[in-house]
């Protein structure tokens, strides 16, 4: 059994911790690291790591990465902390007698990382971890041209994307490169991220499972990896990877194609859930339907071969919402209406997202600890669940060069530019905005006590950061050429070299 570093000191048993998850290995070993995180939330920092901003933001980068309430300064005021609970010390003593962060820190590029990436998981009214993302930033930036080719690679991808917000499949992939040229990487551990990685791959088969490979499907598998890539979710992967690519060609159906009568018919078959609908249909919308009562057919007899609960009727509930979402969208299209910034978010928080509809798959393939309360979570709609509804909407409208396919195209962006009569740049920057205050929404709302099981929440988490990843350069689902392409690539193509 792997042990974590008991004859260690307390940093080199967060490194080690820090190192198999990031090398995704930690689905191994999640008893372990959990007991070591508590043993380490319930104990004082010692004293020799005082003032190590390393030691410190890492610390606390890991404690919140896996549910615990560490603050970010010494204050009283937190109630819901242990005394003895750490804390990151950068107000009291990494900054100076102005109130700036010292000039010493900015030496330190490891520490100035780990400040970086620790900040990212800052929730309202952490002021302290703001300043500190726009200090590391703004460092970091400037000391690049002094780090050998490694490490600046290194800190380019975190200033790319931090790691909170990456997927975690793709980020070990990348991990494993940088891992490799630490020269006090434990091979043990290297050999294991490269043999784990190299199994996952061929057990993911994508030339047998899919061997059309046609349309979206292969992205679609890949949006399916971010949500969870671990070998015992392998048919949670695969219903997603379809129902994602079944409703590319549905959006497009309510964006591009049908008419305003077809796209009643269609949702009222949907709502009907009766095959017997499908006769009023026009025959390119009788195949999709089709193809959607085919995937729950197939989701249904899944569950019972395999002895699981059927929560079947959560997930046809979230198709439905979607479904009327969309013909809401197509009906606000067709009569050139644009609707008030708030109606807009509001038909994507109640349906429009396709958020709802993939966690509640997501959680299927989880088994019998996927409980009635856990789909009943989804169902009211909690604020983690639209906060990561938000990012989608938002980081899609914002960052995705979205093409008017019927001469009128309402996005949050343009809602909001009509509304205020404000341009786009101000627009975009009051919505990014809001992005910001999502992610320190979803931050909170995974921490312990939290109202589901920690591996449920991630589900949720997991879902936001695929948003930011797919629409960091603009919509690289649509448009898969580049950079999606070449992760794909990494992760469903070439193996790693031992």
């Amino acid at each position: 059994m792997f042990k974590l570093a008991a004859n260690e000191s307390q940093l080199e048993e967060m490194k080690l911790i820090d190192a198999v998850e990031r090398l995704g290995l930690g689905y191994h070993f999640e008893e372990e690291i959990e007991e070591a995180l508590l043993r380490m939330y319930e104990s004082p920092i010692k004293p020799n790591y005082d003032n190590d901003v390393n030691f410190s933001a890492l610390q606390f980068r890991l404690l919140r990465q896996h549910g615990f309430n560490a603050s970010p300064d010494n204050s009283p005021s937190n109630h819901l902390l242990p005394h003895s609970s750490p804390y990151i010390k950068w107000k009291t003593t990494k900054k100076d007698d102005t109130g700036n962060f010292q000039a010493t820190l900015i030496s330190d590029w490891q520490g100035m990382l780990s400040l970086y990436e620790a900040a990212h998981l800052s929730v309202e009214g952490e002021g302290i971890l703001d300043e500190a993302i726009t200090f590391t930033n703004l460092n970091l930036n400037s000391m690049m041209a002094n780090l050998s080719a490694s490490d600046a690679r290194q800190v380019q991808h975190a200033l790319d994307l931090p790691l909170h917000k990456g997927i975690p499949r793709l980020e070990a992939r990348h991990y494993i490169s940088v891992y490799e040229e630490d020269r006090t990487r434990n091979e043990t551990i290297l050999e294991l991220a490269k043999l784990d990685f190299n199994m996952w791959w061929k057990d993911i088969d994508v030339a047998s499972k899919f061997p059309f490979a046609r349309d979206r499907l292969v992205e679609s598998y890949y949006w399916a990896l971010g949500v969870y890539f671990e070998p015992m979710y392998s048919f949670g992967r695969l219903l997603i990877a379809k129902l994602i690519a079944i409703l590319t060609i549905v959006d497009d159906i309510y964006d591009i194609y049908g008419t305003s009568e077809e796209l009643h018919l269609f949702t009222e078959a949907i709502e009907r859930w009766d095959n017997g609908a499908i006769d009023r249909l026009p025959e390119y919308m009788r195949l999709c339907f089709q193809e959607v009562m085919d995937i729950f057919f197939e989701t249904e007899d899944w569950m019972t071969r395999e002895g699981n609960p059927n929560h079947l009727c959560y997930l046809i509930r979230e198709m439905k919402a979607l479904i009327k979402a969309y013909f809401v969208e197509a009906r606000w299209f067709n009569e050139k209406y644009f609707p008030r910034r708030e109606e807009y978010l509001c038909n994507s928080w109640s349906g429009g997202s396709v958020y709802p509809l993939l966690t509640v798959a997501s959680f299927i393939s989880m088994g019998d600890v996927a409980t009635k309360e856990a789909f009943d979570w989804v169902s009211i709609r909690p604020k983690l669940l639209t906060s990561s509804g938000l990012i989608v909407r938002l980081t899609n409208d914002i960052r995705s060069k979205k093409e008017v396919k019927r001469g009128h195209d309402a996005s949050a962006v343009q809602c909001y530019m009509k509304e205020n009569k404000a341009s786009k740049v101000e627009a975009c920057e009051y919505l990014e905005n809001l992005i910001r205050l999502a992610w320190k929404d979803i931050n909170k709302d995974v921490l312990k006590p939290a109202a589901l099981p920690f591996p449920f929440l991630m589900r949720t988490l997991n879902l936001a950061r695929l948003a930011e990843v797919i629409y960091h350069h603009g919509d690289e689902f649509t448009r898969s050429a580049g950079r999606t392409k070449e992760n794909i690539a990494k992760l469903l193509v070439h193996p790693i070299l031992l």
